[in-house]
């Protein structure tokens, strides 16, 4: 992180490196899993020789770099800051393979007693996204929530006449095409262009995770990457004599979230959220999508590329490109993270060709939302924000049954088989909707009820569900 801040400042040029160390109001540092260093932002700090004001960190969330830059331009825009560096990195490969050879790492960290007598801030809340039901039932997992879209996309299709493997093969296409975009990006974990077929094709290298998903469309937290963006007023770049060709406009933000449990949203095909969230960050822009040139939407799976993407209008099987980096498969997905590197790319589009970006964060099971628009040119009335967020809690909701409840007949309305370390099918996960219109959870451990789910469509077909939560064909 204080490498990216220090090439950062490099990058923006005139008296930026020398004099932005002691003039910088927030450090702003993205919530870390790969380490605790208690106060990440005070450690960053040091090591890139700056002096902020304040500290701030962020809630957990892929949301968080966008949401940053939101909250801190809304804060220069009010005159509240006037400079800002955010950063945010992980180490997760590094840590990894340090545990398995066992060896113990002397990485820093805040005392405990320290932190609490001078604490960073925290901007934004952390959100309840999973209830107690599905935590005691094992299902909390990203690896096992968006295959599960997946299925409810997959069947919604199946319902406009696509059948299930030319819907997969267009789904590996899209996916082929992200590998292609890493492949040209210098700072891309895996730059190498997949075919569609070696996307969907299970090997020893390429195993299957949660069906449909082999592991490269999974997102690859195991990278070591770091991103680091500063962001200040006008009249302040001016000062320090960054050069005009070097700045990029924020024009829009906004920031929502679907409700928060997956078991209690209407559909499990359709992110609203997305939708309300997206045309509102284009309308404070006063432009439509047709006026975008750069996209990148957030890819931790495939299906949440298909979400966003027809939320917001756009063909995810199309041409138009869905992602500027390569998304976190291939250009690395570092936690919490990644769309600071998306945000970091989309200034270098920007510079080089001009035009306008739109950038889609997303945290949790597509849960939470954070959209930025930004531009090669200011606009005449300054960064504008807002939240549809009364809107979006006010959309239909589903019960969610459990225990008795949901015992009896029901539906498959969605369904995935999460695989062993070879590959092999071990437990089966699905939602019904029950008789009376409940959504329920129903799974299975049996050996031949998880390999007849992983293979084919199932959504439709009637199930038993049993008292614990058991899933009976």
């Amino acid at each position: 992180m204080a490498e990216a801040i220090r090439l950062a400042l490099t990058d923006a040029g005139g008296h930026a490196t020398d004099q932005i160390g002691t003039r910088v109001d927030v450090l702003a540092v993205v919530n870390t899993l790969s380490w605790r260093y208690g106060d990440p932002a005070r450690i960053v700090a040091e090591r890139a020789g700056l002096e902020p004001r304040r500290r701030v960190v962020t809630p957990m969330g892929g949301n968080s770099p966008q949401a940053l830059v939101n909250s801190t331009a809304r804060s220069i825009a009010a005159g509240e800051i006037d400079v800002a560096v955010l950063t945010g990195g992980e180490t997760w490969r590094t840590r990894m393979r340090a545990r398995r050879a066992e060896v113990e790492l002397d990485w820093p960290r805040v005392e405990e007693d320290q932190v609490a007598a001078d604490p960073p801030e925290v901007w934004g809340g952390e959100l309840t996204m999973n209830s107690e039901h599905e935590t005691a039932l094992g299902v909390y997992m990203p690896v096992q929530i968006y295959p599960l879209f997946e299925s409810a996309i997959r069947a919604r299709r199946g319902a406009e006449g696509v059948d299930p493997i030319t819907h997969l093969e267009q789904v590996a296409t899209m996916w082929a095409r992200f590998s292609e975009v890493a492949a040209s990006n210098p700072y891309a974990w895996s730059p190498r262009a997949l075919s569609a077929a070696e996307v969907i094709t299970p090997g020893p290298t390429n195993r299957m995770v949660g069906a449909p998903y082999t592991k490269v469309m999974n997102s690859n937290n195991d990278v070591d990457m770091a991103a680091a963006l500063i962001v200040c007023s006008a009249e302040r770049a001016s000062a320090l004599g960054v050069p005009r060709d070097r700045w990029v406009f924020p024009h829009s933000g906004a920031d929502c979230h679907e409700h928060a449990l997956v078991s209690e949203r209407d559909r499990l095909d359709e992110v609203p959220a997305v939708k309300a969230g997206a045309a509102l960050a284009l309308d404070l822009a006063r432009i439509t999508l047709d006026d975008v040139d750069l996209i990148d939407l957030y890819s931790c799976f495939p299906s949440a590329v298909q979400l966003g993407a027809r939320a917001i209008g756009l063909d995810p099987y199309g041409d138009r490109a869905l992602t500027l980096t390569g998304g976190l498969s291939f250009m690395g997905g570092p936690w919490n993270n990644y769309v600071m590197h998306a945000i970091a790319t989309a200034v270098d589009g920007l510079r080089a060709g001009g035009g306008r970006a739109l950038v889609w964060a997303n945290g949790g099971y597509v849960t939470k939302h954070s959209f930025g628009v930004y531009g090669d040119r200011p606009v005449a009335d300054g960064f504008r924000w807002g939240s549809p967020q009364g809107e979006v809690d006010a959309l239909p909701h589903r019960r969610c049954a459990t225990g008795d409840e949901a015992a009896g007949e029901a539906s498959i309305e969605s369904h995935t088989v999460m695989h062993d370390r070879d590959g092999l099918p071990e437990r089966a996960i699905t939602t019904v909707i029950t008789e009376n219109g409940d959504r329920a959870w129903a799974l299975s451990n049996a050996s031949d009820v998880a390999s007849e789910l992983a293979d084919g469509d199932h959504v439709g077909r009637r199930v038993t569900v049993d008292g614990e939560a058991g899933l009976h064909l």
